[in-house]
């Protein structure tokens, strides 16, 4: 008989949100560093960095995959699987393409209004109606969200080159992102470990990118090996350990406080950019941030 798993304490589940936060809040420097490195920033060059993550990822797992055949689960569970792995995927274009258009902290705070997303979602396809103090925090955090829409720019370099087009991919980002984490909690809840479900989710994702380039006459080789080198970093850091990370923390909390925690990867990703960019975020982007922050917690904190 199989025994139930035990659940960790909390001071482990907050150093796993730690470690996940501080992974994933890499990608986006890894990103900057090889559009500027190749002086690339389309679709075709987001697709590329986007694809190879999850492939380089996929192939550092794959001693994981061997233990697919011995898996037992309940019906569904490797359907919503794959679909984390596609919401995944398109996850990683829009935000990376956001990238080439508006700030490093811009982006990143607007992909991270998943709990306003999540607790909509759970809503509507849930019936889990929001308290009126959560309504308010959406309400904050969609006004925050506009200032930041409205302005975008930095103040020194001048990198945001389209801020509303960029915040708004962010924004598709960051609706994706939250079907994502709602179908790999049903996709563990239904028996699926972490490790077995993190190797469906970033193989699906990783197919439904792979051809993706070429339709936009990118490709998989000819840039510097550097870029290879902030892909592989990326797949180490920012997906196989911030992603998995996140991704157990799920097993054992709701997904709108793990995406409570991911709030805070706008905060690392902005002293990444300080510091090796020089990006200096203008008083009304930071203004808009610290708005969209109290309006996501706000939200977070009081879903049912």
């Amino acid at each position: 008989m199989k025994l139930p798993l035990l659940k960790p304490s909390s001071v482990n589940i907050g150093f796993a949100l730690f470690i996940g936060v501080f992974g994933i809040s890499t990608a986006a420097i890894f990103v900057r560093l090889s559009t500027q490195t190749t002086g690339l920033n389309g679709i075709g060059f987001s697709l590329f960095l986007s694809a190879s993550r999850l492939i380089v990822s996929s192939l550092l797992m794959f001693p994981l995959w061997r233990g697919l055949s011995k898996v037992q689960s309940q019906r569904g569970a490797f359907a919503y699987s794959v679909i984390a792995g596609i919401c995944l995927a398109t996850h990683y274009v829009t935000w990376f393409l956001s990238l080439s258009y508006t700030s490093i902290t811009a982006s990143a705070t607007i992909v991270t209004t998943s709990p306003i997303w999540v607790t909509l979602l759970s809503w509507i396809f849930f019936k889990e109606k929001p308290s009126r103090r959560t309504l308010l925090g959406i309400s904050l955090a969609l006004f925050g969200g506009l200032l930041i829409g409205y302005d975008g720019t930095i103040t020194e370099n001048n990198i945001a080159k389209n801020p509303l087009l960029g915040n708004f991919l962010a924004l598709i980002g960051s609706w994706v992102y939250s079907l994502y984490f709602l179908a790999g909690r049903e996709a563990q809840n239904k028996g699926l470990n972490t490790g077995i479900y993190a190797v469906i989710a970033y193989g699906s994702a990783a197919l439904v990118l792979l051809p993706l380039p070429y339709f936009f006459h990118s490709s998989y080789t000819g840039y510097p090996a550097i870029v290879y080198l902030y892909i592989f970093l990326m797949a180490v850091l920012s997906q196989i350990i911030g992603q998995t990370c996140l991704n157990w923390s799920l097993r054992w909390i709701s997904p709108t406080i793990v995406t409570l925690a991911v709030m805070f990867e706008p905060i690392f990703s902005s002293i990444f950019a300080y510091v090796l960019f020089n990006e200096v975020p203008s008083v009304v982007l930071l203004i808009g941030a610290a708005i969209l922050f109290l309006g996501v917690g706000t939200a977070a904190m009081n879903s049912k």
